[in-house]
């Protein structure tokens, strides 16, 4: 006995193409009804504002234009633009934690630029107090900076 299937095999000397749709084919649909728009819903929906503390609102676009005018001393741009930034969480009642690095751990600015950024994004309406936490783990290196920065330092 045979494990395999029986299987037939025809030769054909060709197929024919099946017949093209056309628009004149189709039923009438004038008076077929309209199945519910499940979209429609959707659709009608308002975004919702974003709440001050989360990306696109007030408080949080205030710290990142704050982030924005803190300058490195030795590099022509913003710390934001560099890619310093790590991380900007904002509770809903203002405390600020900003995740930061440097350059180097032997940048000459290192005691200086946290208070900085301290003092720049307690200002900002809205933020209750700034807490910023200063790591080198995972550490910069240039590809963390935008588009903006390395055409501005030349290496785009």
């Amino acid at each position: 006995m045979s494990d395999e299937p029986n299987i037939r095999v025809e030769e054909v000397d060709g197929v024919n193409t099946p017949p093209r749709a056309r628009v004149g084919d189709a039923a009438d649909t004038a008076n077929v009804p309209r199945k519910a728009d499940y979209l429609e819903g959707f659709l009608k929906q308002q975004p919702q504002d974003p709440s001050d503390v989360e990306p696109g609102g007030s408080v949080y676009d205030g710290v990142i234009a704050a982030l924005k005018e803190i300058y490195d001393p030795e590099i022509p741009v913003n710390i934001y633009e560099l890619g310093l930034i790590y991380g900007v969480d904002i509770t809903p009642d203002g405390h600020t934690v900003v995740t930061m690095t440097l350059t180097t751990p032997h940048c000459p600015v290192a005691e200086s630029m946290p208070a900085e950024v301290e003092l720049r994004v307690g200002a900002v309406p809205g933020v209750g107090d700034c807490e910023v936490n200063l790591v080198w783990d995972p550490p910069w290196d240039p590809q963390k900076m935008s588009d903006e920065a390395k055409l501005e330092l030349g290496m785009l």
